[in-house]
């Protein structure tokens, strides 16, 4: 089945229900919002595209977002949502190893994206050719099967090269099923609004509420900003939205310096980095039960674990505080098991990687058979982070055998990081860590071996290669980097250090 199946079924069910909103102004209800979205699609393939073909997405949060995704899948493509703060370099190379056939761009990031894609299309919402896009003929939704890939999520491993993760129909269908068991349920009166990336986990969450025909709300700015949300919740109504730790810590602080009325927040879905028990009882304490924590990764895309409304709101419990540290239990349309590295089950509460199956796990890693092999391994997920299960079932994060650093919601892998610092001559090595920060969860410290630079000249290299989020906060100078017999950087000691 297509997942823009969802779509067509509200705009006929439900034609006249209001569906796209920017602020709290309305611009589409649902007849008029998949009727946008036949005619991309009939558009795209007037253009030549056919069923299969990867059709990047480089957007800020903006209304014509949505419309972009669904005329995408309604022509039988794939979309490739790209992080819109990642350097165009990077960018470049997500475009390349996707072959994408053409890239929707926001106008705000078009001018320096063009120079980098060479002779790719480019298609930016309120110029003529995405207007000639809308006045295509509409195209019938087309039929694809249920393993076909819908969305190709871009991520990256140690290594700092980027994978494509590939979702499927049945990936988005099974996840949007977790959302509504699991995770919250859904009324038509209810609102999605996007103040994290579309392009991630808050985009992924759009699926359960076109089933329901509820409403989509773009912020005005386009991203995250308090005060502004607080004014949504109070004009637009019920609320919902997912957000990562340090997004969640600023609304509570808004919320509880400026005394808004938190009742227009219906639910707040918390996940993508570590959310600090002190944080989540203040949250609660300041905005009420509204809250509802999941774990996952996009090759389980927000499907692995949920801690819900009841359990977070169960003060009562006599493991109250320990439940609220973990990220709850196995969702239910997967199983979760903790194992040994030989895969086999460790005991209650002990050690080990997390491991997934179901219905959700992704397909496999684009045109990526080896990493594939390593990840995917007898229908069982390796998430590469490790955890333990109590008597309950609750599962705790105890480490990540990656060393991913998650900030504010993002996550940046420090082999991207310390290749880009080593292009500078003066570098002869380079070790990069997080360092825990109660604002942003984690920030980038980069420990350097090399004489002669400054941390300046390492700031503006860094500008050259990667995005600015990815940038380190802190340089270390140091002699030499601390090492184990077989020469391997202990960056667990450099950790320590920071700390």
């Amino acid at each position: 089945m297509n997942i823009a199946q969802l779509l067509l079924r509200s705009a006929t069910v439900y034609p006249e229900r209001p569906a796209i909103l920017h602020g709290a102004q309305v611009l589409h209800d649902y007849r008029t919002f998949a009727g946008r979205a036949a005619a991309i699609a009939g558009g795209l393939r007037d253009r030549g595209y056919v069923a299969g073909d990867r059709v990047a997405v480089f957007m800020t949060n903006c209304p014509e977002y949505l419309e972009v995704l669904y005329g995408i899948w309604w022509a039988g493509l794939v979309a490739v949502p790209v992080n819109a703060k990642l350097h165009p370099r990077e960018l470049a190379f997500v475009l390349a190893d996707a072959a994408a056939c053409c890239l929707f761009v926001s106008a705000d990031l078009a001018g320096e994206t063009g120079p980098l894609v060479g002779c790719l299309p480019l298609l930016t919402p309120g110029t003529a050719d995405y207007d000639d896009l809308l006045r295509a003929p509409p195209l019938a939704l087309q039929p694809r099967a249920p393993d076909d890939v819908a969305w190709l999520f871009y991520t990256s491993g140690t290594t700092g090269q980027p994978k494509g993760v590939m979702e499927t129909h049945r990936n988005l269908l099974g996840m949007t099923s977790c959302y509504f068991s699991d995770v919250d349920p859904v009324d038509p009166a209810d609102a999605i609004v996007y103040a994290a990336p579309m392009s991630h986990g808050a985009g992924l969450y759009n699926f359960a509420h076109v089933l329901k025909a509820a409403r989509h709300v773009v912020p005005v700015s386009g991203g995250f900003d308090p005060a502004e949300l607080c004014e949504l919740a109070e004009s637009v109504g019920r609320l919902s939205m997912f957000a990562a730790p340090t997004m969640v810590r600023r609304l509570v602080e808004h919320v509880a310096a400026s005394g808004a009325d938190p009742r227009g927040f219906k639910t707040i879905v918390y996940g993508g980095g570590p959310m600090y028990v002190e944080d989540i009882r203040r949250g609660l304490d300041v905005l009420g039960d509204r809250f509802v924590q999941i774990y996952g990764q996009g090759e389980c895309p927000m499907t692995i674990t949920a801690l819900s409304r009841e359990q977070l709101a169960d003060r009562a419990h006599p493991r109250w505080a320990e439940r609220i540290a973990s990220v709850g239990v196995a969702q239910s349309a997967v199983e979760v098991r903790v194992a040994d590295a030989d895969g086999n089950a460790v005991a209650v509460g002990e050690t080990g990687e997390i491991l997934v199956r179901g219905d959700i796990v992704m397909a496999g890693y684009w045109h990526n058979p080896r990493a594939t092999a390593m990840t995917l391994r007898d229908g069982w997920l390796w998430t590469g982070d490790l955890g333990s299960l109590d008597a309950d079932g609750f599962l705790t994060l105890r480490d990540r055998s990656k060393d991913v650093i998650i900030s504010g919601g993002s996550n940046i892998y420090p082999r991207e990081v310390e290749e880009a610092l080593l292009k500078h001559p003066a570098v002869r090595e380079v070790s990069v860590v997080g360092r825990r920060d109660a604002e942003w969860g984690e920030v980038v410290v980069a420990f350097v071996v090399g004489a002669g630079v400054t941390s300046a000249e390492l700031d503006a290299l860094c500008r050259e290669q990667i995005a600015r989020f990815k940038r380190p906060k802190e340089y270390h100078f140091v002699d030499e980097l601390p090492k184990n017999n077989y020469g391997k950087v202990l960056k667990t000691e450099l950790r320590q250090r920071i700390q």
